[in-house]
């Protein structure tokens, strides 16, 4: 396993929700509006190193974000919330 994919598997396992995202996408920011609101706290990782994309990718099979996580469980996107 590489260093980055270590990293990503120890952010998904040490906090509650997570949320990968990329900047200026309307849907993170509405899937983090919608947590915020509902007062759940969240670990935001925004991208776009590549290689935490492509492992993403690999472990999930989604290629769009945000790519959310809860309790290390992939849910999806903001659509599944």
């Amino acid at each position: 396993m590489s260093q980055t994919q270590a990293t990503i598997e120890e952010v998904i396992k040490n906090n509650k929700v997570v949320i990968f995202s990329q900047p200026d996408s309307p849907y993170c920011e509405k899937a983090k509006n919608l947590l915020a609101q509902l007062n759940v706290q969240f670990f935001d990782v925004e991208l776009p190193p590549k290689d935490v994309q492509q492992y993403l990718q690999e472990k999930t099979g989604q290629h769009d974000f945000p790519n959310i996580f809860i309790n290390e469980q992939h849910i999806g996107g903001y659509n599944k919330l």
